[in-house]
């Protein structure tokens, strides 16, 4: 049996930050990430997108304070993963021209960037698809997926 890898979503990420207004399924978040950890079936990776768009989330944030600590939350995080002390690795994937082509061709989706922005799938959450296709591109005996709390994602997870 292939090995499983998921992919952490930024719905996930801003969740386990406590990131005001999009953290309403934290407690169930936690205890997934207590259940994954336990069983040990899966590896997670971090994409480089989520820490992008958590990061913007972040810097949405309308409080001050609240900003300034979710922001502190996130560095310690991304320490953590640095350190090699995360739940997660982080997945490094080069953004050059090959991979900005698989982002406007949709890569393995099917659906050009463009349907998919009609169809309301993020840049980013397409991105985060193409940093798993090229994931599984250069791994072999893996399976692959994402944990997102995000319908239309998930669709494609």
């Amino acid at each position: 049996m292939a090995r499983g890898v998921e992919f952490v979503d930024t719905s996930v990420l801003c969740n386990l930050l406590e990131v005001p207004g999009k953290c309403q399924d934290r407690k169930q978040v936690i205890d997934e990430l207590k259940s994954k950890r336990e069983r040990r079936e899966t590896d997670l990776l971090l994409p480089v997108t989520a820490i992008i768009e958590t990061g913007n989330h972040i810097a949405q944030v309308s409080d001050g304070r609240a900003r300034r600590s979710c922001a502190e939350r996130l560095s310690g995080v991304l320490t953590t993963v640095i350190e090699g002390k995360a739940p997660w690795a982080l997945n490094e994937v080069e953004w050059d021209a090959a991979h900005l082509q698989a982002l406007v061709d949709g890569g393995s989706t099917g659906s050009s960037l463009i349907e998919h922005a009609c169809n309301r799938l993020g840049c980013g959450d397409l991105n985060i698809l193409i940093e798993r296709d090229r994931y599984l591109a250069r791994t072999s005996g893996v399976r692959a997926t994402i944990w997102t709390l995000d319908e239309l994602l998930s669709s494609y997870a």
